[in-house]
């Protein structure tokens, strides 16, 4: 799930009181703030895109207390940007970000902080100035982020004071109001992600349908909404895999252009699913091979590598060739050795325990060492996977390919 960047700043044209001079705060939230963000690897949402009128409401407070991250633009001095960041300060000890204009000088009161600053040529900011600050912007998001760096001035001073934590059920409950009236996009994807979890698949189709027509193809919306197309099983299994396939093919018409693991990982989970249901339509495994063998081959990614290789293993036992069947077998037990080198190659990296996909790599690394009879491995790698609290349909998902796997020891 996406980490969220919460931006609090001025709205348009605003100007200074102090210098009388004019910023175009719209571009610096476009051409630096929300770019920066998103390749820093957030949810960027600005409190406009949330805000029914001009006041400060309810899913203001709650997106203070429990963004992951909070941009506060205090350039003009805007009175309520002042007063929000005023409530995360309260609220979070860490991972807020000031920034403002270059010109004028800064409240006493958060003059110590470290401030972000960047230059407006007259009302816009000039490609040069909003390249050099995205790249600043984004790396110094990820240097907050691995810190954890006390940056609230009340947090710094009163050392006992607690943080205040958002229950998940209050937020989920703010989300769930915000996507209700459909106002923005972050809102209906939270809440689309709230019903996977709850296993309701179906309305989290909608949900991700809806995400999708507002920005009109966009992969990731495209991939969760076939995700969810063929995990609902509606209204039969078969039927709910082709719906299923007809959306990830707006992805990739000619099904061979893409290089995106997750769609290629998406295709060849449907085609397997489909020969699964019906192995007399040898052409849906081979389908799926390609798909698998392609995205693990062009990204050495582990999740199409390990099913690439449990594809092989399927065809191999499919096949009446005993040649195949060997070669097959051995092509599939190369591929899971090279899937657990590959991992080994990413823990060397020292934010590796912090990886969103970790629950995924210790299913990966579990189920590869449970093909290759390494038993202990399997164990470990399981109970690392389960402590990684996964939802029940991850824990679907990883028990099929397990139940699997060991019929195939069998």
């Amino acid at each position: 799930m996406k980490k969220i960047c919460f931006v609090i700043m001025g709205y348009g044209k605003k100007t200074d009181p102090t210098l009388g001079k004019t910023f175009d705060l719209d571009k610096t939230y476009h051409n630096i703030i929300k770019p920066a963000v998103i390749n820093a690897g957030y949810e960027c949402v600005r409190g406009d895109e949330v805000q029914e009128s001009g006041l400060i409401d309810r899913s203001m407070y709650g997106l203070l207390i429990y963004s992951d991250l909070v941009i506060a633009d205090i350039t003009t001095f805007n009175p309520n940007a002042i007063y929000e960041l005023g409530i995360r300060h309260a609220a979070k000890p860490f991972s807020t970000i000031v920034m403002k204009e270059k010109d004028g000088n800064i409240p006493f009161d958060i003059n110590h902080n470290k401030t972000f600053t960047y230059a407006h040529m007259g009302e816009d900011i000039s490609a040069t100035e909003a390249a050099r600050c995205q790249e600043d912007l984004t790396n110094l998001i990820l240097r907050v982020e691995k810190s954890k760096e006390v940056d609230s001035p009340l947090f710094q001073h009163i050392q006992s004071v607690k943080p205040y934590v958002l229950p998940e059920e209050e937020y989920n409950q703010l989300i769930k109001e915000l996507a209700e009236k459909e106002k923005i996009i972050f809102a209906l994807a939270e809440q689309a992600k709230a019903e996977m979890a709850n296993n309701n698949f179906l309305k989290a189709k909608d949900l991700w349908k809806k995400a999708s027509e507002r920005i009109e193809n966009d992969s990731y919306f495209l991939q969760q909404m076939a995700l969810c197309t063929y995990k609902s099983k509606s209204p039969t299994e078969k039927v709910a895999l082709n719906d299923a396939l007809a959306i990830i093919n707006r992805l990739d018409p000619e099904g061979r252009t893409t290089n995106d693991p997750e769609t290629l990982g998406i295709a060849g989970a449907i085609y397997k699913r489909l020969w699964l249901l019906d192995r007399s339509e040898f052409a849906y495994l081979e389908r799926a091979i390609s798909y698998y063998r392609k995205g693990f081959e062009i990204n050495a990614d582990y999740y199409t590598g390990e099913n690439y290789a449990l594809c092989l293993e399927l065809k191999g036992i499919s096949s009446s060739d005993p040649d195949e069947k060997v070669f097959n077998r051995i092509a599939a037990k190369k591929t899971r050795q090279r899937i657990i080198e590959i991992i080994s190659d990413l823990k060397l990296d020292g934010d590796f325990l912090i990886r969103s996909d970790l629950k995924w790599i210790n299913a990966t690394l579990s189920n590869c060492h449970l093909a290759l009879n390494n038993e202990a491995e399997h164990n470990e790698y399981e109970k690392l996977f389960y402590s990684c609290s996964p939802l029940d349909w991850e824990i679907s998902s990883y028990e099929e390919t397990k139940n699997i796997i060991i019929n195939l020891n069998k």
